[in-house]
């Protein structure tokens, strides 16, 4: 993937996030885009209380994941970089 392609990933990414942010912004939280991998997986960053709640890996799933796959169908998946660990 060329930086203009990541760049470009990156914005519509960014760009479909905005229809889960108002969801999000209601209980206090939000997310922001880090990075695309070559792989498409988009990593993101949970912020507010997104960052303590216990669902966040529920709403990474099937709310971020499932809007971003529907949008943008070369998105493998979702992955965050911080957030409650549910491993």
């Amino acid at each position: 993937m060329t930086d203009t392609e990541k760049k470009d990933l990156l914005e519509r990414v960014d760009t479909a996030l905005d229809d889960v942010r108002p969801h999000l912004k209601v209980d206090g939280g939000n997310v922001e885009v880090v990075d695309v991998t070559e792989d498409n997986i988009v990593k993101i960053k949970w912020l507010g209380t997104c960052e303590s709640c216990n669902m966040s890996m529920m709403t990474m799933k099937a709310g971020i994941e499932q809007t971003l796959r529907g949008k943008i169908p070369e998105v493998s998946g979702v992955e965050a970089v911080n957030g409650v660990d549910v491993g």
